[in-house]
């Protein structure tokens, strides 16, 4: 009787405390049920806008901030390139900076590396970028200039000349990064904007030509903001060089014909003094430290403010596809028509802006007005570059054929002018008329933009002219381009797994489940494997044969 009380009384305990955790437990589940059940308030539709629509806005900052990029570094390369070749031009400079190290010819050895060894980059270029990506290809790029630079505090043959020779090299790879880069940035706002078709939830590949207008518009926000390096440059010069100038009645007492009439050189009899007084060297030293943040400061917003082209499994499979497929892409894309009847109008837009800044602003601009001129020369073709950038949108309104053959004929208007006009050494009176040929022939380079003479970029200009047409009948008349075979990735990379159609998170009913149906439906499945890659082909075949000889045995 004892032990029955005793029983009970153990009961009765154990059920006051079941009794008391289910009190317990009912009352942590009621604001369980209000966190996990239906919330009148969330709207799933208008957080899905809200999402893509910030992640079109981070797409166009990237853009942005790449341009920005871009901007500062070639701003410095120039500015620095501009001040270096101004000051070894002075003889009484170069005398005394370069006398004891025989470095006289120094310019034309580091000119030679930076425009040689781009040719030999077209090799390497689709490599580096499968390798690196296209963000850190650009990025390291910047960092190669930003090399160029430091390389300014200690001027010596083994430091200026292979720094000259990589910056060639990385001329391509930079171009080529930037520009995959914008058009990559272009194809992603576009499936942020149509989020809702389902080949773009399933990951498809976009319709040809969808993400066309967006990357056009992103082209003009590039160039509009690229433009500005030739106005930046130009600072080293108005805040440190041009006090340092001689009178343009000192630098061209010599100068007897200028533009058109010149027949050798840039500016025959131009004065070997420049400079009234030498600068020193804690002065070259600060505004080399100044480029060097700048160049800093760029490779910063690159790396933290802009966004990845890809995403990372992207990556990878651009990488898998093989070194010796990635190696031979340019020579595959160089099959299509269009592309090889592309290339003079790309050599043109190349020769215009060098005439621009060399041929004209030398032989007609610094010639009548002197030195103290340059730069603003060549702010009044960088600003007028930036402002008519925009232009390039009326691609998407008119022909094509419109917006890309209006700067090359503008150019050929101002270049048969230029042959028929020779300015008057130390005549100021044709400043305005030489900065309206500035912009005028920057109006000419936005208009392109999606050592030379005169005959020679004449010449490039109408050949362009004359190989886009022919690329335009050919177009117009249907004939199919021969595009590049690209294989695609391969899954099985080493340090890499892909998740493939297994599902490894299935439970043991929902294999049976899936393997009751497949054996409904053995001739659907058995049609649907030829589909299969020959590579998973195998693989079932050998798992077949593994599961039959377990079974034999």
């Amino acid at each position: 009787m004892d032990q029955f009380y005793h029983d009970a009384s153990i009961n009765g305990v154990a059920a006051d405390v079941v009794v008391a955790q289910n009190t317990t437990d009912d009352a942590n589940e009621q604001p369980l049920e209000e966190l996990l059940g239906d919330n009148a308030d969330y709207d799933e539709e208008a957080e899905e806008k809200r999402y893509y629509r910030r992640k079109r806005f981070l797409t166009v900052k990237s853009v942005i901030f790449a341009s920005l990029g871009a901007a500062l570094t070639y701003s410095v390369y120039l500015g620095l390139l501009e001040m270096q070749l101004i000051l070894h031009y002075d003889e009484t400079y170069r005398e005394v900076k370069y006398g004891n190290m025989g470095l006289q010819d120094i310019d034309n050895k580091m000119l030679m590396g930076i425009n040689v060894t781009p040719i030999v980059a077209l090799l390497y270029t689709p490599v580096l970028i499968r390798y690196f990506g296209t963000k850190w290809m650009l990025f390291l790029s910047s960092g190669i200039y930003a090399l160029f630079v430091s390389t300014n505090y200690w001027e010596r043959y083994y430091t200026l000349v292979p720094s000259a020779t990589v910056i060639g090299a990385m001329i391509v790879p930079f171009w080529a990064s930037i520009g995959n880069y914008i058009t990559r940035m272009a194809q992603r706002y576009y499936e942020f904007v149509n989020y809702k078709e389902e080949n773009l939830r399933e990951q498809q590949k976009q319709p040809r030509g969808a993400s066309h207008k967006y990357i056009i518009i992103f082209q003009s926000i590039f160039f509009s903001i690229f433009h500005l390096c030739f106005i930046i440059s130009q600072f080293p010069v108005y805040f440190f060089l041009s006090k340092l100038f001689y009178g343009y009645n000192h630098t061209l007492c010599d100068v007897k014909q200028c533009g058109a009439s010149i027949t050798h050189g840039l500016i025959p009899g131009f004065n070997v003094t420049v400079l009234h007084t030498l600068p020193s060297s804690v002065n070259l030293i600060y505004v080399e430290s100044v480029l060097m943040l700048i160049a800093l400061l760029s490779m910063l917003l690159i790396l933290i403010l802009c966004g990845s082209a890809y995403r990372p499994t992207e990556e990878i499979d651009l990488r898998s596809i093989g070194w010796g497929n990635i190696f031979q892409l340019p020579f595959k894309h160089a099959r299509d028509y269009r592309l090889r009847l592309m290339t003079p109008y790309f050599l043109y837009t190349g020769f215009e802006v060098l005439f621009v800044c060399t041929g004209f602003a030398l032989g007609y601009g610094v010639c009548s007005t002197g030195l103290e001129n340059l730069q603003y020369l060549l702010t009044a073709y960088g600003l007028s570059a930036c402002l008519f950038s925009p232009l390039a949108l009326s691609l998407l309104c008119l022909p094509r054929q419109i917006p890309l053959l209006a700067g090359p004929l503008l150019h050929s208007c101002i270049l048969i002018g230029l042959f028929f006009w020779s300015p008057t050494p130390r005549d100021l009176s044709q400043g305005p008329l030489l900065y309206l040929v500035a912009v005028l022939w920057g109006i000419g380079s936005a208009l392109n933009k999606t050592s030379a003479k005169l005959g020679l970029v004449l010449a490039s200009a109408l050949i362009s002219v004359l190989s886009y047409l022919w690329m335009e009948y050919k177009i117009s008349h249907k004939i199919p381009p021969r595009l590049p075979k690209i294989p695609s990735p391969r899954h099985k990379v080493k340090g890499y797994r892909y998740l493939e159609e297994e599902n490894s998170d299935e439970s043991e009913s929902e294999k049976e489940g899936n393997d009751s149906d497949g054996d409904k439906g053995e001739i659907s499945s058995e049609e649907d494997c030829r589909h299969e890659p020959l590579q998973r082909r195998r693989r079932n075949k050998q798992g077949s044969c593994y599961e039959q000889a377990v079974v034999e045995e």
